[in-house]
C-alpha cells in the first residue's frame, strides 16, 4: 500500500494492500496491474507498522535499498493478495511489464534528452540496461504468481511490452511536452506519440480474445 504525502515522497507499506483497489477487485471483471516509474522517488518502507528501510532518503540509521527490490516486493504483495483472496476467482488479472524510458546523454535533471525519430531495430537493444532488469523481475513474480494461482482458481494473463517499448525511443514528447512547471526537462518517460500506446491496445485486445475463446473451449 501506498500513501502518498502531498509531495514527491512516499510511504510504502510493504505488509499492506490499498483498500481503494482491495475492496472492489472481487467485483472486478478485469484487473490491470501496471507500475514502474513510481519507484525511482523517495519512498520509506514499512512493515507490522514499523519503519524497515528507505529509498533516496537521507536518513544514514535507515537501512537503504534499491527500486528492483522494492518494486519486487510490491508486486509479490498484490499477487499474495489476489491469490488468496477466494472471492477474486472470476477476476481476470492482466500484468503489463515496465516500459522503459529513453533518455539519452544524461538522466532526466541533467540533460537527458531523447531525440530520435524512428524506432531501432532489436539488434540494437541493450538487453543489459536497468529496465530489462526491472521487467525481469516483474516476470518472474508474475510466474511465481500464475502458478500458485492455478491451483485455486485464479486467472493471470500478461501483456509484455518491454522489449517491443525498448525498440522505441521516438515514442515520447521529448522538449514537446508543454510543460509549464519543469520548464528545460525533456520527457522521455512518458508515451505520447501515435504508436507505442496503440500497441498495447492491441496486445491487450490480442488477450483477451485469447482468453474468451479459452473460455470457450473449456465449456
Amino acid at each position: 500500500m501506498v500513501n502518498g504525502s502531498g509531495s514527491s515522497i512516499f510511504d510504502i507499506q510493504l505488509d499492506k494492500i490499498d483498500d481503494d483497489w482491495s475492496k472492489p477487485f472481487p467485483d472486478l471483471d478485469y484487473a490491470i496491474i501496471s507500475d514502474g516509474h513510481w519507484f525511482f522517488r523517495i519512498m520509506y518502507l514499512h512493515e507490522a507498522g514499523k519503519l524497515v528501510g528507505c529509498l533516496f532518503c537521507p536518513e544514514q540509521n535507515v537501512t537503504h535499498y534499491n527500486s528492483d527490490y522494492i518494486l519486487r516486493m510490491a508486486f509479490r504483495a498484490a499477487f499474495k493478495h489476489i491469490n488468496r483472496c477466494n472471492k477474486c476467482r472470476k477476476t481476470l488479472t492482466l500484468f503489463r511489464t515496465f516500459a522503459p524510458a529513453h533518455f539519452e546523454n544524461g538522466a532526466w535533471n541533467n540533460g537527458g534528452n531523447c531525440n530520435r525519430t524512428s524506432p531501432i531495430n532489436e539488434g540494437e537493444v541493450n538487453y543489459g540496461l536497468f529496465d530489462w532488469q526491472l521487467r525481469n523481475i516483474q516476470m518472474e513474480e508474475f510466474e511465481r504468481a500464475r502458478n500458485r494461482g492455478k491451483k485455486k482458481g485464479q486467472r493471470f494473463e500478461v501483456v509484455d511490452v518491454s522489449r517491443a517499448m525498448l525498440m522505441r525511443p521516438d515514442g515520447h514528447p521529448s522538449e514537446y511536452w508543454g510543460n509549464q512547471w519543469m520548464k528545460g526537462y525533456n520527457d522521455c518517460t512518458h508515451w505520447c506519440m501515435p504508436g507505442p500506446v496503440d500497441m498495447w491496445s492491441e496486445l491487450l485486445l490480442a488477450v483477451l480474445k485469447r482468453e474468451e475463446a479459452n473460455k470457450i473451449m473449456s465449456f
